[in-house]
């Protein structure tokens, strides 16, 4: 048993000294600027690519911690509902690390804004990340003008403007290409709706106190593609 354990750590640091495996997981402090953070998720990411993955903070130990000390997530994230695209996975993040809210096709109302106006003005967070992601089913269905009813009506005509202006710009496109240039168009829709929705966001943006950063993850891939990166240099 002592001769694996010592052939397992072998192997584990000679993995570290190569740069295949972060030496130490970052520290649960959401004083780092939003650039830090963003590096962090990142990081996260390319790790869980990888399928390296460090599963930092979900110890019994971290549990007990953030229960008793609260929460200081490095980054709020708002993502679509799709079980294939949990946060805490993709950016190999554990407890306490990301606030998450999450709807389908990652859409703005005022639930969602005032969730992340709660993430930034009472914990702390600097760093807002709206996550599309390819194959939306969301999207999808009303790039294709699919019948939906009930309260998927609502979803739909939130991420209908970003649709028509795809369509609009890209009139020539294939169908597929023009659903991945509508979900991009989702996400950027998604932030132009937090600056003229949410004063709070708004100010704390061009105070340079937040940064908001639109990505794109690849069901296939894993991989986490940053689309836009707003500061207050593009709000001023």
């Amino acid at each position: 048993m002592k001769k694996f354990v010592l052939l397992f750590a072998i192997w584990y640091f000679s993995l570290i000294l190569a740069g295949s495996l972060p030496a130490v997981t970052h520290t649960q402090d959401n004083s780092i600027n939003p650039d830090k953070a963003l590096a962090i998720l990142l990081k996260g990411n390319q790790r869980f690519v990888k399928g390296q993955v460090v599963r930092p903070h979900q110890s019994a130990e971290n549990r007990v911690k953030t229960a008793k000390e609260g929460q200081k997530p490095i980054a709020a994230i708002l993502g679509c509902s799709d079980s294939r695209v949990p946060p805490e996975m993709i950016f190999d993040a554990g407890l306490g690390d990301i606030f998450v809210v999450r709807l389908a096709g990652n859409v703005t109302g005022k639930e969602v804004l005032g969730s992340l106006e709660y993430a930034v003005e009472h914990l702390g967070v600097k760093l807002i990340l709206v996550l599309g992601h390819t194959k939306c089913g969301a999207v999808t269905a009303v790039a294709k003008q699919e019948k939906v009813t009930g309260n998927l009506i609502a979803i739909a005509n939130e991420i209908k403007p970003a649709v028509d202006k795809t369509k609009a710009a890209h009139k020539d496109l294939a169908v597929e290409k023009l659903i991945l240039e509508s979900i991009k168009a989702n996400v950027q829709q998604s932030i132009d709706k937090m600056l003229s929705s949410s004063s709070l966001l708004r100010e704390r943006l061009q105070a340079g106190d937040i940064k908001i950063v639109g990505g794109l993850y690849d069901l296939e891939t894993g991989a986490v593609a940053i689309l836009t990166l707003l500061d207050v240099s593009q709000v001023r």
